[in-house]
């Protein structure tokens, strides 16, 4: 059975994380993704690592000096045959290249472009440069997941990027229905830093209409309680509950055997609660600390309660519900092996995502590009050997 995007062709450009996150997502789904590599050596380093083989899987790879004409040419040749380009540079880079999507129009009339900046193509910033924690730190989301009166943290991963990769992948499959109806393409702009600031849009409204200002609240919030990350029994064991309405109060008073303290009147509706959140979190985990993290997720689930362990990578590894979803995917690469990695969490009844091979060492598929796809001689290929390697 044919893949979703058995067909259709997309040119990679992309680095780290964002625009790779994008192109393996459609990758998975049957495009044929050929990812551009460039030559020079702190990319080189990178090809036969962990973080790169897992979000370049499913792609293929050609080596190319961007910085000799002849690669150009060569990456000219390819756009005319495909239908995506991607890239996520900031936006000097394939203008600097000639390969921004007014040179790209002259290639291909109906290529779909899109490019993934920190910024944006436009406005003041539009040259600034960042990477998933800097997004972070513009968009406000730092700040708001900092604790009251702490300096901030940050989120511990590059959630922007895979924000805008979600983004940018929806947006291609978008603009190929588009085309597909006029025979058109078209550019795509994304900003990562808008991307986040739509995750924060009812707190951006509540400012700008009614004036207030969100504060960091830690672990806390202004709509459950309790509601929060509670160690429990064993070494660095935790488990996150939230309790919102006082209907659920009750089932996690039932759940604890109905202590004392849960008939108190500061205790008895959400609003007070919230008033005595200091005192309610140390009654909670002063139960919580007396139960594995897995059992107090399971009782307080079994009652209808938000309740999760908050799993180290070992717990992930082992996730029992994660294996019967078939999450983690094998695939043999010539240098790491065996790796495991995330598989795909999008479940279609007709059309599955296919993993066909790892992330590509450099320039692996240079023979299939350029002889198969290019068509190009012996001859041609031997003149250009030396923006290849």
């Amino acid at each position: 059975m044919a893949a979703v995007l058995d067909g259709i062709r997309i040119i990679d450009f992309t680095r780290v994380l964002a625009g790779p996150f994008a192109t393996r997502i459609l990758a998975d789904y049957g495009a044929e993704v050929i990812k551009i590599q460039p030559t020079f050596e702190e990319e080189t380093e990178n090809w036969a690592k962990g973080y790169y083989n897992n979000w370049n899987r499913n792609k293929l790879g050609i080596s190319l000096n961007l910085s000799q004409p002849g690669a150009i040419d060569i990456v000219k040749k390819l756009i005319k045959i495909s239908d995506v380009v991607m890239e996520n540079f900031s936006p000097r880079v394939m203008a600097n290249w000639k390969l921004d999507y007014s040179n790209l129009k002259k290639v291909r009339p109906d290529i779909i472009m899109v490019s993934l900046s920190a910024m944006g193509h436009t406005g003041a910033w539009r040259n600034y440069v960042g990477f998933g924690p800097t997004i972070q730190a513009f968009s406000g989301i730092t700040h708001l997941t900092s604790f009251p009166g702490k300096p901030a943290l940050g989120m511990g991963t590059s959630f922007a990027d895979h924000v805008a990769g979600l983004f940018a992948a929806v947006a291609v499959l978008a603009a190929l229905e588009y085309r597909l109806q006029t025979g058109k393409g078209q550019y795509i702009d994304i900003s990562q830093l808008e991307a986040m600031c739509t995750l924060l849009a009812p707190t951006l409204m509540d400012c700008a209409i009614n004036g207030e200002v969100a504060r960091p609240l830690g672990n806390s919030s202004a709509r459950a309680a309790p509601y929060g990350v509670y160690r429990c029994h064993g070494d660095d064991r935790w488990c996150a509950i939230a309790v919102f309405s006082d209907e659920e109060w009750q089932a996690f008073c039932s759940v604890l055997g109905n202590p004392a303290w849960c008939k108190q009147s500061k205790f008895a509706t959400l609003s007070s609660r919230l008033e005595n959140t200091g005192e309610l979190n140390q009654l909670v985990e002063d139960w919580t600390r007396q139960h594995s993290a897995e059992e107090v997720m399971v009782s307080l689930q079994q009652a209808g309660i938000a309740a999760g362990v908050v799993q180290s990578a070992r717990d992930i590894a082992q996730d029992i519900q994660l294996e019967a979803r078939n999450f983690f995917i094998q695939l043999d690469h010539p240098e790491l092996g065996r790796t495991t990695m995330d598989g795909m969490p999008i479940k279609l009844s007709r059309t599955s995502p296919n993993f066909r091979c790892c992330a590509p060492t450099l320039g692996r598929d240079n023979n299939y590009v350029l002889r198969n796809l290019l068509r190009l001689s012996e001859e041609e290929i031997a003149a250009n050997k030396s923006i290849l390697s």
